[in-house]
């Protein structure tokens, strides 16, 4: 089901198997929505029973591989080939692990919640969640019937005015069916919602699946499992083979009008189509915008941003000229897959052997459990996040945190003043951007409000749909309203960070601030170049190619000369085919110019942390640990960060839809360019590490 993403928000990594995520805490109220207070519940964790973090380790080294030829052979290798991907993931790593760790403490908090008969509030929506995910008998009895009404309502459908209506009562009930719609700040105020509709309605990860050769294999097996859905929500068999046809005919239309990954990560603009509803109106008259608004029950606005116009105008040229009966065969597919997970063990099986097994390598189905938390995460994942930092978050680490954030901001700071291909007019407007960034740390200021929504223990899908619908509601009411400030796009308990350029803010959740990343037993060189690293790619996100052309307030606006410009561009376009340069597997190559954002925020991070580590020791005498000097320390760690293996499958669908480049690119790319390192580990020119000359790269 496409949703209205989070236009512009930067993440460290891509979604693992969660969904998707500060002052210090006030007294509680007892109310949801109340100020934060991570002690305000009575759930703990038995912390011995959660599976253990991955520090890095001297003993993980492979002395048979040089640090100056390979560095992440010689950091990881050896540790990638004792850890093999377990069969309910596509891959495995330092991230993974976190993930694991952070699933094991939701589960016992959400074991607790659904044991309490007295349960209310978050603890009570928890808890249902998590007692009808796990009942599996009654889910096989329910069968189709939780959404039976929306099947008959699609075999009713008689012509395109009935599709366009359906598609409306839909996305009423938050089910974007063809187009993601949602609030988001404006481009060019950035303090207001306003209204964005999306492009959507594809079931494979690009618009490349329906085009290209190298992916035929994929949209050959999606027509099948199509036909696979169409017969198991009781179309026959002879017929569903038919209608699968026509649904990946229709979705190739869509896709061709569709941008690219590419285009949607290295062009923001492509978001921003501001209209009014009777412009919009008359671009796509077999849907009128008009009376989508009213069918939402929001208010008409003056203006909304009808994102890119291309695919809604094709959206009504099909409601004329598709025939119902393949509309209904496409409403049909996506209503049953998009509840698949949550319906009979035949529907649940047959999603995972697609989206899973084929698309991904994914071996195993994930357990029940870990199914029912990331449903619980996806729908609301609030709810659980405040029991999880009350259980698993100290104030300790978070005044670390604070500290070292600081401590990144100070070495940003000298950076930007000292770089030289930067003209002094727009190093002044840089400087006021650095002014007014915001850090949010561990869990937000205050906790949303859930009251409203309702819950039970009669039906797993039917609490998905509920809380679907509450979500949708919930982001509806905040169009036309003041941005909240306080607003965050993770829950706590999400192993990852972020930064959201409409806010200048960095966001660093609970759950990624343990080691390798965060450790408070460790010395500075092993935080500054775990977190400390992470700190400074989040904040260099807002100087990367897209995070640059917004402004100190959040604003799209252009702050730079034209000369400097063109001389970041230059830089970028080095940067681009540096990493386009890299074969990741059978002559693929990393996509440098869908990487772009990250690799730039990897290059100027872990500058900047490095720079922020010799403040922070400056007078001090190296504590050798290991053997290991305290620069050579805090580059294994920034290695440890990125140990990760893929299925051959995962990294396929990676390499042509993640704008991260794959963790062992990440792991080498970054400390390539930085003399530092080739000093650290005493590499001299010619070594595989070592980027000289014209090679190097420095941006920021």
């Amino acid at each position: 089901m496409p949703k209205l993403p989070k236009l512009l928000t930067l993440s460290l990594a891509v979604s693992l198997s969660l969904a998707a995520c500060n002052r210090d805490p006030a007294p509680a109220t007892g109310a949801q929505g109340a100020a934060s207070d991570p002690a305000a519940n009575a759930l703990s964790l038995d912390e011995a029973s959660l599976p253990p973090v991955n520090r890095f380790q001297a003993s993980d080294l492979d002395p048979g591989v040089a640090a100056c030829q390979d560095f992440d052979a010689h950091a990881n290798g050896r540790w990638l080939a004792d850890h093999p991907i377990p069969g309910d993931r596509t891959t495995w790593g330092s991230f993974e692990m976190l993930v694991e760790r952070s699933l094991a403490a939701q589960r016992q908090l959400a074991e607790q919640a659904a044991a309490d008969p007295d349960a209310s509030g978050v603890e009570k929506i928890v808890g249902d969640f998590w007692a009808t995910g796990m009942d599996e008998a009654a889910i096989e009895a329910q069968g189709l019937t939780p959404i039976q009404s929306h099947l008959d309502a699609i075999d009713a459908l008689a012509d395109g005015p009935a599709v366009a209506e359906y598609l409306r009562a839909a996305a009423s009930r938050g089910e974007g069916l063809v187009f993601g719609f949602g609030p988001n700040a404006d481009f060019a105020d950035s303090t207001v919602n306003i209204a964005y509709a999306s492009q959507g309605g594809l079931g494979l990860p690009d618009k490349t699946y329906y085009f290209e050769a190298n992916h035929a294999d994929k949209l050959a097996a999606y027509g099948q499992h199509v036909a696979r859905v169409l017969e198991l929500s009781g179309v026959p068999a002879a017929e569903a083979a038919g209608q699968a046809e026509q649904v990946v005919a229709l979705e190739t239309r869509l896709a061709d009008k569709s941008r690219s990954r590419v285009e949607l990560s290295r062009d923001a603009s492509l978001y921003y189509n501001p209209v009014s509803p009777a412009d919009a109106d008359a671009l796509t008259p077999n849907f009128p915008w008009t009376a989508f608004f009213e069918s939402q029950d929001v208010e008409v606005p003056t203006m909304f941003s009808l994102a890119m116009p291309e695919f809604h105008q094709e959206v009504s040229a099909m409601l004329a000229d598709v025939p119902v009966e393949t509309w209904k065969a496409y409403l049909r597919f996506h209503t049953v897959d998009d509840a698949s997970p949550y319906l009979a063990e035949a529907f649940a099986q047959e999603n995972y052997a697609f989206y899973g097994r084929t698309l991904r390598g994914q071996q195993d189905i994930e357990p029940r459990w870990k199914r029912t938390l990331a449903t619980l995460n996806d729908g609301a994942g609030e709810t659980l996040g405040q029991l999880y930092v009350g259980a698993a978050f100290s104030a300790d680490s978070k005044a670390r945190m604070e500290q070292l954030v600081d401590n990144l901001r100070q070495a940003l700071r000298a950076r930007l003043e000292g770089l030289e291909w930067m003209s002094d007019d727009t190093k002044r407007k840089a400087m006021a951007k650095w002014e007014t960034f915001t850090p949010k740390i561990g869990y937000p200021d205050a906790w949303r409000d859930w009251s409203g929504l309702e819950t039970g223990r009669d039906s797993y899908i039917g609490n998905v749909l509920a809380a679907r619908e509450f979500d949708y509601r919930w982001n509806l009411s905040k169009i036309g309203e003041t941005v909240d400030p306080n607003a965050w796009f993770m829950p706590p308990q999400t192993v990852n960070a972020y930064y959201n350029p409409q806010a200048n803010e960095i966001v660093f959740p609970a759950a990624i601030l343990q080691p390798p990343f965060f450790d408070p037993e460790a010395d500075d060189a092993m935080n500054y170049g775990g977190i400390g690293a992470v700190i400074g790619h989040e904040m260099i996100h807002g100087y990367d190619d897209q995070g640059s052309r917004f402004g100190p307030t959040g604003n799209f606006e252009n702050w730079w000369t034209e000369a400097d410009a063109a001389g970041f561009k230059t830089l970028t376009d080095r940067l681009v085919a540096q990493f386009d340069g890299y074969e990741a597997a059978d002559g693929e190559h990393v996509n440098g110019s869908l990487t772009l954002g990250e690799n730039i925020a990897d290059l100027g991070g872990l500058a900047v942390a490095f720079d922020a580590l010799q403040q922070a020791r400056q007078g001090q005498d190296d504590p050798m640990v290991d053997g290991l000097s305290q620069d050579q320390r805090f580059f294994l760690n920034w290695a440890t960060v990125w140990r990760r293996n893929f299925t051959p499958e995962e990294l396929r669908v990676r390499l042509a839809t993640d704008p991260h480049a794959p963790a062992r690119f990440r792991a080498i790319g970054a400390p390539s360019n930085l003399p530092a390192f080739a000093a650290a580990f005493s590499c001299q020119p010619g070594d595989a590490m070592v980027r000289d000359g014209n090679e190097r790269i420095v941006i920021w």
